[in-house]
């Protein structure tokens, strides 16, 4: 089997916590590479979910305020109702 090399950019920070979290699990990054594009051709994808970020507990307490309708602006029917409550003297 003829091997060729592959070169790509990483964020300096993630190459640096990437290469500690593979010291540890006794790994260099080209074992990591081969390993992780054996398995993707093996699946046929990418060998783990992809997924959205999970929200941290700020962002999870204001999706439940506006869910139950907590800290939102009144919402108006028409432009003069609008118009109204922005003369009127609160």
């Amino acid at each position: 089997m003829s091997m060729t090399s592959a070169t790509f950019r990483i964020d300096s920070t993630l190459k640096r916590e990437l290469r500690e979290l593979l010291d540890k699990l006794g790994l260099d990054m080209s074992t990591f590479f081969v390993m992780t594009a054996k398995q993707a051709v093996r699946a046929q994808g990418i060998p783990f979910k992809v997924t959205m970020d999970t929200p941290n507990a700020e962002t999870i307490q204001a999706m439940k305020d506006t869910r139950d309708g907590v800290g939102l602006s009144k919402g108006f029917t028409s432009v003069s109702a609008l118009m109204e409550d922005l003369d009127a003297d609160d």
